[in-house]
């Protein structure tokens, strides 16, 4: 389990750091077909550009793979929203 908390604080905003948690630890694990929760328990709130930076590039290489392994859990109502933009985004560019 990713506790992004941990990493982030209470506000996902910084893309660079989405992108360090991508290639070190979402990649890696899909490319083992592992599953992956994100904890998002104390996260208030995301930006639509670190959502992008964390799932994107994993949802256009590994498709249906990532949509079934990476789970999320505590997420609010604000970044479930979030997260549905980049899901619906990631699924139109794929098309």
């Amino acid at each position: 389990m990713i506790i992004l908390y941990k990493e982030v604080g209470n506000f996902a905003e910084n893309k660079e750091l989405a992108k360090k948690i991508r290639e070190e630890i979402i990649l890696p694990m899909l490319a083992k077909g592992e599953k992956i929760t994100l904890d998002f328990n104390k996260v208030d709130g995301a930006t639509q550009s670190f959502i992008h930076a964390l799932i994107s590039e994993a949802i256009r290489e590994y498709g249906e793979l990532a949509y079934e392994n990476i789970q999320y859990k505590n997420t609010n109502d604000d970044v479930q929203e979030v997260i549905r933009i980049v899901y619906r985004y990631m699924q139109e560019s794929l098309e």
